[in-house]
């Protein structure tokens, strides 16, 4: 975006700090800027009725009248379109706090600053600005469809299983593959579970998803076999599907007529999902690991664990969600809880799987914590099972 094409708020109560702002924005090509000393006269810049409002605000915490907090507060509430900088003395904790309280509040958060304010800072923050007719025009683009348009694609065999992989952080081998439901839309291409896992959610027909993506998997995982690439598969299942009375019998006639073994497949529930105590449900995880299957709890960190049963549940590995991983390195608060997640898995001598691995900043630092396993797009995105054998070769080449 041009930065000359739009209109910036300085709200810095400090003088000196409001010009050395102001300079940094002209030497980034800003030319309509405004500026407030205090919190009431910032929020007054909002009001429409008089002039165009900021398109983008930089806000000091410290700001007199109404501080900074009370005008992100007033800016969420009044639903303003503005993009918002925050700036501080406070340490980086308290930064990345407010940050999650803007965004708790709707704001359209471009990120923190501890002062001082450096120019680079300023210019990668700015580069995050979107703006509100763009931000409209991708919600409207997502799409959606009914349950009965899903069950024709599902019919129609249109449902393909992309794979990504998962590598082992001490070797750089790669250990597994994650499924990833995709649909093979006619019109519309590739499209992912946004498109249509809603409508099956919202008629309890996951199941018919699930059953589609576990035969596609397991017949993937053989047909790598046979390639001589005796790779392990983890698959995404639903709480219901697995809580069928005729999920064991299914999954067992499935690899028989695939010609593999339990030992080859992982399933992946939830950590919502698996932190209940229903004894039916409890024994069909028992009956899974005896046969030799894998159970990983997925998201993990997003859910409200109950440790005592999270011990008891015989599940092989822990899979930390993505809010942990991405920025662990740079955000000291984020990086406590992913050591403690990590923490938790040796000590329950199972493996850690870190999901959302996008920079080789976030792959050195759990090298570092002495996390297992490590995927995300810094490594693969999900691909299709005839594309993994190419992409293999040029990752072991690689390393």
């Amino acid at each position: 975006m041009d930065n000359a094409q739009l209109h910036f708020l300085v709200a810095e109560g400090d003088a000196g700090q409001r010009q050395a702002l102001l300079a940094m924005l002209r030497e980034l090509g800003a030319v309509n800027v405004s500026e407030a000393a205090d919190g009431h006269s910032a929020f007054s810049l909002f009001d429409t009725d008089i002039a165009p409002a900021p398109q983008i605000a930089i806000v000091d915490l410290a700001l007199a009248g109404m501080d900074g907090l009370e005008l992100i507060r007033r800016l969420g509430e009044g639903r303003a379109q503005a993009g918002v900088i925050v700036t501080g003395e406070q340490s980086a904790e308290l930064l990345f706090s407010v940050e999650t309280m803007a965004m708790a509040y709707g704001v359209n958060l471009l990120g923190s600053i501890a002062k001082p304010v450096t120019e680079a800072r300023l210019e990668a923050l700015l580069a995050n600005y979107v703006p509100p007719e763009r931000r409209n025009e991708l919600r409207r683009s997502a799409l959606s469809f009914s349950f009965a348009e899903v069950g024709r694609g599902l019919q129609a065999r249109e449902f393909e299983p992309h794979f990504q992989p998962m590598i082992e952080l001490a070797s750089g081998q790669v250990k597994g593959l994650e499924m990833f439901a995709r649909w093979h839309h006619p019109q519309h291409g590739v499209l992912g579970p946004a498109a249509f896992f809603g409508a099956l959610e919202a008629n309890g027909r996951i199941d018919f998803l699930d059953w589609s993506m576990i035969e596609k998997s397991v017949a993937a995982c053989r047909g790598l076999h046979q390639q001589g690439i005796p790779i392990s598969m983890s698959i995404n299942v639903d709480q219901g599907t697995l809580a069928h009375p005729q999920f064991i019998e299914q999954i067992k006639a499935c690899l028989e007529r695939h010609d593999l073994l339990a030992d080859y497949i992982t399933f992946e529930m939830t950590e919502s999902a698996v932190l209940i105590t229903e004894p039916h449900f409890l024994e069909r995880l028992l009956r899974l690991r005896m046969l030799g299957f894998g159970l990983a709890i997925d998201d993990y960190g997003t859910g409200r664990s109950n440790l005592q049963l999270l011990a008891r549940i015989p599940f092989t590995e822990l899979k930390i969600d993505r809010s942990f991983v991405d920025g662990a390195a740079k955000r000291r608060p984020i990086g406590t809880v992913l050591r403690s997640c990590l923490g938790l898995a040796r000590s329950l001598e199972r493996r850690s799987v870190a999901v959302g691995v996008e920079t080789k900043q976030d792959w050195d630092f759990l090298q570092g914590l002495g996390c297992t396993y490590a995927q995300g797009y810094y490594i693969a995105k999900p691909m299709p099972v005839e594309e993994f054998p190419g992409w293999l070769a040029d990752w072991r080449q690689f390393f």
